[in-house]
């Protein structure tokens, strides 16, 4: 049976990957550029950073590489996580009264070398936040680290007013996409 390599160390998607049942037998870190492509598509983007980090983790043959990326886009734009709270207050009043779109790409190498990719597209809208929502969203520190300055899994979920896709893909890894990957791949999900 194969085992299943997570390549992340982020605690949500690890928690997600057990609302599946699994336990990853190992856990990497990829080491990945996350840098924008010049004029890259927001969809192109996250595609090519979950693909990267799948093949930035060492895949030995009886193992299957999970991998993830989640982007926010607003149009054209590609929010990656904010610098410093200056940089994650202007991202909240770009998205504040607005859709926009959660992007969270999964790749997954299977033990033959096989490569799997499905991308989820969530549209989720904010309410039209105030300066003080703002400044105390920054102040409690939940955006940093965080795609486009925001944990829908925390405070944040109270600015939105829509939300049309996958919730666990706004966290961090949709889940519908990950199961039918990862069923393909060989790994025993019911």
């Amino acid at each position: 049976m194969p085992e299943l390599v997570l390549a992340s160390t982020s605690p949500r998607r690890l928690e997600l990957l057990g609302r599946l049942g699994l336990t990853p037998d190992r856990i990497a870190a990829p080491d990945v550029d996350e840098t924008p492509l010049r004029d890259e598509d927001p969809r192109a983007y996250a595609a090519r950073i979950a693909l990267a980090k799948a093949h930035a983790v060492e895949r030995h043959n009886h193992e299957v590489v999970l991998a993830g990326d989640t982007t926010i886009a607003a149009g054209r734009r590609i929010l990656g996580k904010p610098s410093d709270d200056v940089e994650l207050a202007a991202m909240l009043r770009l998205l504040s009264g607005r859709r926009h779109h959660c992007l969270s790409a999964v790749s997954v190498i299977d033990a033959e070398g096989r490569v799997r990719s499905r991308l989820s597209d969530t549209v989720v809208a904010f309410r039209p936040l105030t300066p003080a929502e703002i400044d105390a969203y920054v102040a409690c520190g939940e955006g940093q680290g965080k795609a486009g300055g925001y944990a829908i899994q925390g405070r944040a979920e109270a600015f939105v007013r829509f939300l049309h896709g996958s919730h666990s893909g706004v966290v961090g890894l949709p889940l519908t996409e990950t199961r039918a990957l990862l069923k393909a791949a060989g790994l025993p999900l019911a």
